[in-house]
């Protein structure tokens, strides 16, 4: 963890959330179980895999002792999550680290819950996919797929989508996503569905059809969304769901399954979608292997004619 002590020794709090040091990246030789995380005021330090409490200790020194020299006479407040055998686990390291608080990027405010779950409630790898979104939603009507707190919808309702759905089994992300379009102004424009998308297929459908869908599954979560099983079945459906013209935003968060595979997928289950591009990713999230990182693509769906 010798490279993460460093980039703290280094860091300062920035004024929104961001990755501060990506070790999963494998850039970092002896740190690729650890990343740090600014949600201001909150340090976040994540470990893949069990801490010791000499571990934790030397965090907790290397935290104090670089808040100590940057903001002298302030709190310092930081978590630790571990996550391993299948399971995560939170650990105020310092100060009061709220229940929940509102973070931003691109000016933009977000409701996020650093002590519950594993998940906080804003992915920072996907702020270049919610930058394109914002500069590709005017006068759009947008679906977004696995929708969690809706960040892509509020993206899309400020690049002036002229209305989002929102799509998702878990009805208290969909609370969040729906106190995320308040705390940034919008009131209407935006539908909050809490539904299995597999069995809501024809619901979804008669609502569009649309002119961007946004697909950004779980990995794997049993019971909602499985890569290897569930993509095929989903980009199968995808072009019945736009109108020509139409963009997809296709988004794979698993290390294991290369960038090929999405490419594939799109050219057989649905050959009628181009793929145009992929979108990098935060420089932060700089990796080895760009198929072990976030991976998104943008498809369109021709114009008739």
């Amino acid at each position: 963890m010798h490279a993460l002590l460093a980039a703290i020794a280094n860091a300062t709090m920035p004024p929104e959330a961001r990755r501060v040091f990506h070790g999963r990246g494998g850039l970092f030789p002896g740190s690729e179980a650890w990343t740090l995380d600014a949600f201001p005021p909150v340090w976040v330090v994540t470990r893949f895999g069990p801490v010791t409490a000499e571990e934790q200790a030397a965090l907790t020194d290397a935290l104090r002792r670089r808040h100590d020299q940057t903001t002298p006479g302030e709190p310092l407040n930081a978590v630790l999550q571990t996550r391993f055998a299948g399971r995560s686990e939170t650990t105020v390291l310092a100060g009061g680290v709220p229940e929940s608080h509102v973070v931003t990027e691109d000016n933009t405010f977000y409701r996020i819950s650093l002590l519950r779950g594993q998940n906080h409630g804003l992915f920072l790898d996907m702020a270049e996919g919610r930058r394109w979104v914002r500069a590709h939603s005017r006068n759009a009507k947008v679906l977004n797929l696995f929708s969690y707190t809706c960040a892509f919808s509020v993206a899309a309702m400020q690049g002036g989508a002229r209305e989002v759905v929102n799509v998702d089994m878990a009805r208290a992300a969909l609370v969040t996503g729906q106190q995320n379009h308040r705390i940034n102004g919008f009131d209407s424009g935006a539908r909050f569905l809490a539904h299995d998308l597999f069995n809501s297929w024809g619901k979804v459908a008669r609502i569009g059809p649309y002119d961007l869908v946004i697909a950004d599954p779980p990995s794997y979560q049993k019971g909602s969304f499985v890569a290897n099983k569930d993509w095929p079945r989903l980009v199968r459906r995808l072009p019945d769901l736009m109108r020509p013209g139409a963009h997809a935003l296709l988004c794979m968060n698993a290390p294991e399954i290369p960038e090929q595979f999405l490419r594939d997928l799109v050219a057989k289950e649905a050959p009628g979608l181009e793929v145009l591009q992929r979108l990098d990713n935060p420089a932060a999230f700089a990796d080895v292997s760009p198929d072990r990182a976030l991976k998104v693509l943008v498809a369109r769906l021709p114009n008739l004619g």
